[in-house]
């Protein structure tokens, strides 16, 4: 599933992959594909996403089930 919430949180705050990248010692690479959802990030990981994009972990990584 793609994570949508993860680029438009990096979007709106004027980062590019690589700048988030470099914020949370990942690749450019990682970022892509976690943003694509082909790659299950690490909670350290999550977290520091999260602190860089001024998010909460459910802001950017909670999906509920629509029934």
């Amino acid at each position: 599933m793609e994570n949508i919430k993860i680029k438009l949180a990096r979007v709106e705050k004027g980062l590019s992959q690589q700048d988030l990248a470099d914020l949370v010692g990942a690749t450019r690479q990682t970022i892509g594909l976690i943003e694509k959802g082909k790659y299950n990030p690490s909670l350290n990981l999550c977290i520091k996403i999260a602190k860089s994009l001024d998010r909460t972990l459910n802001d950017l990584f909670w999906y509920e089930n629509k029934k």
